[in-house]
């Protein structure tokens, strides 16, 4: 099962923002759409960014209530791995594990096409595991 398949399910759309929007509301759209981050975009849609929930708390951690009033460009993680929509279910799983990061945005030939977490991962592998034990129940009740 690829990255392709997960989105084929779960859709493409990306919320996201740019890099001079405050933190507060950055920490409000993420409570809006009820996600743990959001990558921070250019003007032509390319990656600048992500800011997740962590980085919020690591910011407000160090400079108190005035993290509030900082821009994305001044917490937001620079460097963002990425994943092709090729890339299997698996492969994905044992990045972001070993990364300690739980989103990873996909993008296609340079394009930004979706964005998936460590809890679609998860419930891809799970549907993934359950389809293989179904498989695995009803040949060995034919084999016996």
């Amino acid at each position: 099962m690829t990255i392709a398949h997960i989105l084929r399910h779960k859709g493409h759309e990306v919320i996201s923002t740019s890099d001079d929007v405050t933190i507060a509301d950055v920490a409000n759209l993420l409570s809006q759409h009820r996600i743990g981050a959001i990558l921070v975009l250019g003007k032509a849609r390319e990656i600048l960014g992500i800011i997740s929930e962590r980085d919020i708390v690591r910011a407000i951690s160090l400079n108190g209530a005035d993290a509030l009033g900082m821009i994305a460009g001044q917490i937001m993680t620079r460097t963002v791995r990425t994943a092709a929509p090729d890339t299997t279910v698996s492969s994905a799983m044992e990045l972001m594990t070993a990364s300690r990061f739980r989103h990873i945005p996909v993008v296609a030939d340079g394009v930004l096409v979706g964005m998936v977490s460590i809890g679609d991962i998860v419930k891809a592998r799970l549907g993934e595991q359950a389809h293989e034990v179904d498989s695995l129940r009803a040949y060995v009740s034919t084999a016996g």
